[in-house]
């Protein structure tokens, strides 16, 4: 089964969204995301990637939404891979335990953070079936990571629907919110669209102590604030100083919101998704920021000596 992303969904600009973003738009930007060459996950990758990415606070809870989300009407995959090859061999087994629950499964370009806001336009006849069955449950489904190179992932975030619109051609305007991250266990259908078996996964303790992750997740707001600094110096745009970016988050809920501003690079992206360790994200995080802002430092040091070259 194919799941042609242009006929698909094509994520709708909220008005709400628009007017907030266009007033943060100014300080906030994230540049090129420079990870980590250690870094290790399921999906063998190497991103590099320029997303200029802009973090959406609607509250103080982890609810965000960024600039690269509201263009993808126009940077679409051709395609995506969702058929039960794309899921490993593990998945088709008879074993189940009481925590697998079955689940509609909506493979997409994009990764979901439990917090995050994602609107979409459904308008394929398969995910309208969806639609109309979720209407009559919970308004939940899985969104899975999905690619032509990597095929489909392992690991997703349920989206809720927390508003939606049907329109007379049976069309849906859906804003949907990450909630909790799950595993596939196993693969129940594949048509008229995936359905799976999955289990939910929660960060484990850590073995640092509370003080150390808070502090820890303070430091990652730092580099944030830093590269946004640097990213808007670079670009011309006036130094104004970073909004709080942490709205009191306790260090896991952070360790989503960072993770979603690196839009632009998927593959990162899911690989922080995967992870089932606070403290492992927000070293990694932080790794890629500092990466990037030592590659910035550089940058800005030869647009101070060469201004009319860099500017060229």
């Amino acid at each position: 089964m194919t799941a042609q992303t242009s006929q698909t969904t094509r994520p709708i600009p909220n008005p709400r969204a628009l007017s907030r973003i266009s007033t943060l738009k100014s300080s906030m930007a994230l540049p090129q995301l420079i990870p980590s060459p250690s870094s290790s996950s399921s999906l063998h990758h190497k991103p590099s990637f320029n997303p200029n990415l802009l973090p959406y606070p609607l509250n103080p809870n982890p609810n965000f939404l960024s600039t690269p989300l509201l263009r993808r009407q126009r940077h679409r995959s051709s395609s995506l891979k969702c058929s039960a090859s794309s899921f490993s061999e593990r998945h088709h087994t008879n074993s189940k335990s009481d925590d697998v629950v079955e689940l509609p499964l909506f493979p997409l370009p994009l990764v979901l953070f439990p917090g995050a806001i994602l609107p979409l336009q459904i308008f394929e006849f398969r995910y309208r079936m969806m639609m109309h069955s979720l209407l009559q449950t919970d308004l939940r489904f899985g969104v899975i990571y999905s690619d032509a190179v990597s095929g489909t992932a392992d690991v997703g975030c349920v989206g809720e629907v927390v508003k939606h619109e049907r329109l007379v051609d049976d069309r849906f305007f859906l804003i949907c919110k990450g909630q909790e991250r799950f595993r596939v266990t196993d693969l129940v259908r594949t048509k008229p669209y995936l359905v799976a078996e999955v289990q939910w996964l929660e960060d484990r303790p850590s073995g640092d102590g509370e003080e150390d992750l808070d502090a820890l997740a303070t430091e990652v707001e730092s580099y944030m604030k830093d590269v946004i600094r640097l990213s808007n110096r670079l670009g011309g745009k006036p130094e104004k100083e970073v909004q709080d970016l942490r709205r009191n988050l306790f260090p896991t809920p952070f360790s989503f919101f960072v993770g979603s501003t690196f839009e632009g690079a998927p593959r990162e992206q899911q690989a922080l998704l995967e992870l089932v360790d606070t403290t492992a994200r927000l070293k990694r995080e932080k790794e890629t920021l500092r990466n990037t802002l030592n590659y910035l430092t550089a940058a800005s040091a030869v647009k101070d000596v060469f201004p009319s070259s860099s500017s060229s």
